[in-house]
């Protein structure tokens, strides 16, 4: 699939030199990628180091850990969790910029549901494998996803239903390929087990962790 759709990876000297002023690899991350957003951007972050302190004060550092430690299995299997609760209510983690003429978070949402898993039959959206949506202030949209197994061979497959369903309604977009925490089949919707189950596969003999 050509590279000419897909929101560019934020140059490594840029990257480089904003992770060096903030010591946040993610937050300089972000604010390279939408700079319009900088003020907003380094607001989360202390907000989020601000309940890093007060777990810490309170004995512990929370489900989500000191800034910068790595993530258990029991952190993994509580995030799972609450996205499997989401997924569960028809929800998921977006973010969209509304003005006249310019897609929505909801709107690519809504054409996912059009991307189907070439092993399963059933869409992306409905298997629970979109964990956020974001529209950037430049109207691009960046899609966290993951799939059944981070064995599974079909990115670029799924790569290239996206960009045809999402042809007209988003100028660039790019998928960030997720692992953790790994999908399960408590993440599907109720419709996508409907689904599986009508295709004759048994969802005890799919990932559960």
């Amino acid at each position: 699939m050509g590279g000419t759709n897909l929101v560019p990876q934020p140059d490594d000297s840029i990257l480089r030199a904003v992770n060096n002023a903030l010591g946040d690899e993610s937050t300089a991350e972000n604010i390279v990628r939408n700079p319009a957003a900088t003020g907003q951007l380094l607001d989360a972050a202390q907000q989020q180091r601000d309940r890093a302190a007060d777990a810490a004060s309170d004995g512990g550092a929370g489900s989500d850990g000191a800034e910068g430690a790595a993530p258990t299995a029991e952190d993994m299997r509580a995030k799972a969790r609450r996205i499997a609760a989401d997924h569960q209510e028809g929800k998921v983690d977006i973010t969209a910029v509304d003005s006249i003429g310019r897609a929505t978070a909801d709107d690519v949402k809504e054409a996912l549901h059009q991307v189907i898993d070439p092993e399963l039959g059933v869409d992306v959206m409905d298997l629970g494998l979109v964990y956020g949506i974001e529209i950037d202030s430049l109207g691009r949209a960046i899609i966290t996803m993951t799939l059944t197994t981070p064995a599974c061979p079909l990115t670029s497959l799924i790569e290239d239903e996206c960009a045809t369903v999402l042809a007209g309604l988003v100028d660039e977009f790019r998928i960030d390929w997720t692992w953790t925490p790994p999908w399960n089949v408590d993440m599907m919707t109720p419709e996508g087990a409907e689904q599986m189950a009508a295709l004759g596969f048994n969802p005890g003999n799919l990932p559960q962790y």
